[in-house]
């Protein structure tokens, strides 16, 4: 029996020639083509689908100087000075919070220097008006006793608010996204580990505001609100300012898991 001859519109594939038969090498050079095009088209369509991270900032590798007055509760804080404010109708202080490298908060970092004005070196995080600071624990200069006691909470209005709780390390700018439940493992990781939960409620208008929890008495909450971090979450409780931040006070057992949420009504 005779053997065939070989035509492109037959083509063979044999692994020891230099060439593929022309026939073949266009029909796989067509059909990559097409995988490709196609892996592109449903890439710019994930893409598109996807909401903007918000503007928030990590300045990682970049340290500075900063300098003010420890507060502890609820949570560390470092009250730093804003000269000339007052004559703008700004506030004279902003108080940022405090953390340390890691899902770890402040506290054994700066406890022995509550009401003290230190120096110290760390790193920026911020959103939405909201700051933070990375610090080094041995860049810390104890100042001395501040001559100057932090401001006390103002007046509480009862107020009931939806949102999601985040660590609020993460969501200020160290990941993104910083929330959802994609971000539940280390979200829940950081506030055992100390970082500050704040309430991230968003607003009607699609803007966010963030309200530091705290108990009934003030307290820090952050074991007894684990199992409902980066769940829709409603919480009634007593809304304060403390300096430039909000705070809400509420028992930890009061608050109801939601099925979704909607946009919090304003409060004062």
């Amino acid at each position: 029996m005779s053997e065939q001859p070989q035509t492109d519109a037959e083509p063979l594939y044999i692994g020891w020639q230099g060439e593929t038969a022309p026939g073949l090498a266009r029909f796989v050079r067509e059909r990559v083509i097409a995988v490709l095009l196609v892996a592109l088209g449903l890439a710019a369509g994930i893409a598109a689908t996807q909401a903007p991270f918000g503007a928030s900032r990590f300045e990682f590798g970049v340290e500075r100087s900063f300098e003010g007055q420890i507060e502890l509760s609820p949570y560390p804080m470092l009250i730093v000075d804003r000269p000339g404010a007052e004559n703008t109708g700004g506030a004279p202080t902003s108080r940022w919070l405090l953390t340390v490298f890691g899902k770890r908060g402040a506290d054994s970092a700066v406890v022995h220097l509550a009401g003290h004005r230190v120096r110290l070196t760390g790193t920026l995080i911020d959103r939405d008006g909201v700051t933070m600071v990375e610090l080094l624990p041995e860049s810390l200069v104890d100042l001395g006793a501040a001559a100057v006691a932090g401001a006390a909470p103002a007046a509480s209005t009862p107020a009931t608010l939806q949102g999601e709780i985040v660590d609020s390390k993460c969501y200020l700018g160290v990941m993104k996204p910083g929330n959802l439940k994609v971000h539940r493992a280390c979200a829940t990781r950081c506030i055992s580990g100390g970082v500050p939960p704040v309430l991230m409620v968003r607003r009607a208008d699609g803007t966010a505001r963030y309200v530091l929890l705290v108990d009934a008495d003030g307290a820090a909450v952050n074991d007894r609100i684990l199992h409902m971090v980066a769940e829709p979450v409603e919480i009634t409780g007593a809304l304060s300012r403390l300096g430039d931040l909000e705070v809400l006070r509420a028992d930890p057992a009061s608050y109801r898991r939601l099925g979704s949420w909607s946009p919090s009504p304003e409060a004062p």
